[in-house]
């Protein structure tokens, strides 16, 4: 990426099943859940959304090679879209199994999420 106009982080949890791709999901959509960018277009080469580069990096506590990229991108409305995965985010208890919510075991996934907005 050339030029990085802002990053926006969040953070999100699957407490019960496992699922790290829910829980990136969730990061993404925290990150972007608030945002409007109106003036963005006005710096993009041509003046054009579609040049605009989007950069996802998740920090993911474990099953790294389960997260769905293709899920992740589907929640960003534009640009050129890449997705990173790497280790952080946490595995911590949620206290309870619940098999009608699909648990495995006890543990709830927190990702971290940063996006990186520029061309």
């Amino acid at each position: 990426m050339e030029k990085i106009f802002f990053i926006e982080t969040g953070m999100g949890t699957d407490v019960h099943g496992q699922d790290v791709t829910k829980a990136s999901v969730r990061a993404v959509e925290n990150a972007i859940h608030s945002n409007s960018m109106p003036g963005l277009r006005s710096v993009l080469p041509e003046n054009k959304i579609e040049n605009m580069r989007v950069n996802v990096k998740l920090a993911v506590p474990c099953d790294l090679d389960q997260v769905d990229k293709e899920a992740i991108k589907e929640v960003l409305p534009y640009g050129d879209i890449t997705v990173e995965v790497t280790h952080g985010g946490m595995s911590t208890t949620s206290g309870v199994v619940l098999k009608d919510k699909a648990d495995k075991n006890d543990q709830m996934y927190i990702v971290i999420a940063a996006i990186e907005v520029g061309y």
